[in-house]
C-alpha cells in the first residue's frame, strides 16, 4: 500500500511506522527530536507535525542552527535591545516572540553552542527567554521541534551537549531510517520527483523503465532521499524520450551500480543482496506468479513466502 503524507512519501514498513507516529504526536504540545541521516526529510517530518497540529494555521520557522555564526545565532533567537551590541542599532524581537501562538523548529540542533543551550533550556523548562542585554525575562507561547543528525546521545556522553537539554528535547523521537533500508520506496520516489520535475523543466516523462529502476534500487545512496532527487532532477534535464532509461542515468550512477558502491565485503550481506535480486528476477520472469517463482527457484513455495518476508521484496 502506497502512503502520501505532506510530501512523505513510501509503503515500507519502516515509513508507515513514521507516519502513524506523526499522526498520533502531531496534536499535542509535546516537543519532538527528530533524527536521521542528512537527506532523509527531517524538515517535511516538521512541517506534518505542525501541519496536523492546532498550531497549524500558525507561524512555522526554521533554523538551521549549524548554518549560522554563534553570536548572530543568539540574537536570531533570542532577540536583543538597542545598543547590546556593535551594530544593534534597534531593539529585535528573536524568532522565540515571533512564532508566539506557533512552531519553531530547530533544525540541526547538535550544532548550538554549550552557553546557547543553556537559554535554550530555560525557554523550554519555564517558556520565557532572555533577550541579550536584557535582564527581563519574556514570556513565549511556542512549540518546539529539533532535527539532528548526529547521535546525541554520544554528544552528551563527550560533553558537547548538555544532558538535561538532551532530555527535555527528547520528549518524543521520531527517528527517520535511511533510504538503503528501505528501497522498496525508491520506485514511488521516482515517480513523485518526476510528477514534480515534469512541469519546471518543461518535461513529459511518464516514467522509469526496470533497468533503470533495479540500477537505483541497488545503490546505498549516502545522500538519502535529497540525492535521489538530485540524480532524477539531473537525468530529466539531459534525456529525451517518454521514459527514463538506464542509459539516461548519469555515468556515475552506472558506474557505482557496476563497480562497487553498493558492493560489500561482508559474505552473509553479500549472499543476501544476491540472493534478493535472484529472487526478484524470477518473480520477473514468472510475471509475478509466486506458484511458479517457486518452481523455477525449485524451492517449496512456503519458502519463497518466506524468503519475501525476510528481504523485504515488495
Amino acid at each position: 500500500m502506497e502512503f502520501r503524507f505532506n510530501n512523505i512519501i513510501g509503503k515500507s514498513k519502516a515509513i508507515r511506522d513514521v507516519l502513524e507516529l506523526v499522526k498520533k504526536v502531531a496534536n499535542t504540545q509535546a516537543t519532538v527530536l527528530i533524527t536521521g541521516d542528512s537527506g532523509t526529510g527531517k524538515e517535511l517530518i516538521a512541517l506534518a507535525l505542525n501541519e496536523h497540529s492546532d498550531r497549524g494555521d500558525q507561524l512555522f520557522l526554521p533554523v538551521n542552527c549549524g548554518a549560522l555564526p554563534e553570536t548572530l545565532l543568539e540574537s536570531l533567537l533570542f532577540g536583543h535591545l538597542k545598543g547590546s551590541f556593535t551594530g544593534a542599532f534597534a531593539n529585535q524581537e528573536g524568532l522565540f516572540e515571533k512564532a508566539r501562538g506557533g512552531t519553531i523548529f530547530l533544525d540541526e540542533i547538535g550544532e548550538i553552542p554549550q552557553h546557547l543551550q543553556v537559554k535554550l533550556l530555560r525557554a523550554l523548562e519555564a517558556k520565557e527567554i532572555l533577550p541579550i542585554g536584557s535582564t527581563t525575562p519574556r514570556h513565549i507561547d511556542v512549540r518546539v521541534l529539533a532535527a539532528s543528525n548526529r547521535n546525541l546521545k554520544n554528544e552528551v556522553e563527550d560533553g558537547r551537549f548538555r544532558e538535561d537539554l538532551f532530555y527535555r528535547l527528547n520528549i518524543m523521537e521520531i527517528h527517520i531510517p535511511p533510504l538503503r533500508e528501505r528501497p522498496e520506496d525508491i520506485p514511488l520516489l521516482v515517480e513523485y520527483f518526476i510528477e514534480q520535475h515534469n512541469p519546471e523543466l518543461k518535461k513529459n516523462f511518464c516514467g522509469i523503465d526496470e533497468d533503470a529502476l533495479r540500477i537505483l534500487m541497488s545503490l546505498p545512496w549516502k545522500g538519502n532521499v535529497r540525492e535521489l532527487d538530485n540524480v532524477i532532477e539531473h537525468t530529466m534535464i539531459l534525456a529525451e524520450g517518454e521514459r527514463i532509461t538506464s542509459k539516461d542515468l548519469p555515468a556515475a550512477i552506472i558506474a557505482s551500480s557496476a563497480d562497487g558502491a553498493a558492493f560489500t565485503f561482508n559474505l552473509k550481506d553479500a549472499l543476501r543482496q544476491f540472493e534478493k535480486q535472484h529472487i526478484v528476477r524470477a518473480l520477473e520472469q514468472a510475471g509475478q506468479d509466486r506458484r511458479e517463482t517457486a518452481k523455477l527457484l525449485d524451492i517449496s513455495l512456503s519458502s519463497l513466502y518466506r524468503k519475501i518476508e525476510e528481504l523485504k521484496i515488495s
